[in-house]
């Protein structure tokens, strides 16, 4: 499938294993993309957090490449913790601690392929979600015997931070840019910056027919505490599975997002090769 709409496409799971042997032994480094399947409105598909997030590793794999850096991008991880939206349709939920097990268990395969260089990317911004996947990434990192990073662009980072034991000076985390511009509102789930990001890259995924009907939810930083709260508070917060303005996406601004990003990705996990 050329034009990429499978999630296996330009990843390990489309490459033979001697292909796999080859690529580390030229040292590659892998790339892991960390997603879930979880509801996004009426004009997104549940799997936006796993296209979004491949969609920027193959940008970020091109942009490696033109560095010199030889990669292969893991096949995506989509079974993740929905603790926010886990009362929506289509939402599938996993414990944390089967979520981090699982992660454990795929980054020790990493090991026996002599693979050395783990870097992972989240496109859920669930804090739970995201704090799972850092002590698994840790975890994993450690007992594989490998160099397992988490990066972060600065959403993501202040995610985060929600968690009181998190340490601003995690050598896991990677810090990246980011190239989204504030919004005078709150725009986190299935709005602006991820429709145009979508539409950018799965155009025949974002149901375009309804987004001029979606109308801008316009919340602000208390809002979105009640949202996290999840379940219950976020099923009544948005009852129309989204939190930002899907009618204001533009394809040619998340063509650029997803170039700016994907560039911003590779420029941090360089930087920590060379570190």
């Amino acid at each position: 499938m050329t034009d990429g709409y499978s999630i296996f496409y330009r990843t390990m799971a489309d490459m033979t294993y001697l292909e796999v042997v080859e690529a580390s032994k030229k040292g590659a480094v892998v790339l892991w993309g960390l997603g879930v399947i979880e509801q996004h409105g009426p004009h997104l598909p549940l799997a936006t957090d796993v296209y979004l997030p491949y969609a920027l590793l193959r940008r970020a794999a091109d942009v490696l490449e033109a560095k010199g850096i030889p990669s292969v991008i893991m096949p995506p991880f989509y079974w993740g913790v929905n603790h926010v939206t886990g009362l929506f349709p289509g939402t599938f939920e996993v414990r944390p601690e089967v979520m981090a097990e699982l992660m454990v268990d795929l980054i020790k395969s990493l090991k026996k392929d002599n693979f050395k260089n783990l870097f992972c990317i989240s496109g859920h911004g669930d804090p739970l979600h995201n704090w799972t996947a850092l002590n698994a990434i840790k975890r994993g990192g450690k007992e594989a015997g490998i160099n397992a990073y988490f990066v972060c662009t600065p959403p993501f980072l202040a995610r985060l931070k929600t968690n009181p034991a998190f340490d601003p000076a995690d050598p896991t985390i990677v810090p990246a840019e980011h190239s989204v511009e504030p919004k005078k509102f709150v725009d986190v789930h299935a709005g602006e910056n991820e429709t145009s990001a979508m539409w950018s890259a799965f155009p025949d995924l974002v149901r375009s027919d309804v987004l001029g009907s979606l109308k801008s939810t316009d919340y602000g930083p208390e809002d979105l505490a009640e949202w996290r709260k999840g379940r219950e508070h976020a099923l009544r917060k948005t009852p129309d599975g989204y939190l930002g303005d899907p009618a204001a996406s533009d394809k040619e601004m998340g063509r650029q997002r997803v170039l700016d990003d994907g560039r911003f990705l590779a420029e941090a996990i360089a930087g920590r090769l060379n570190h």
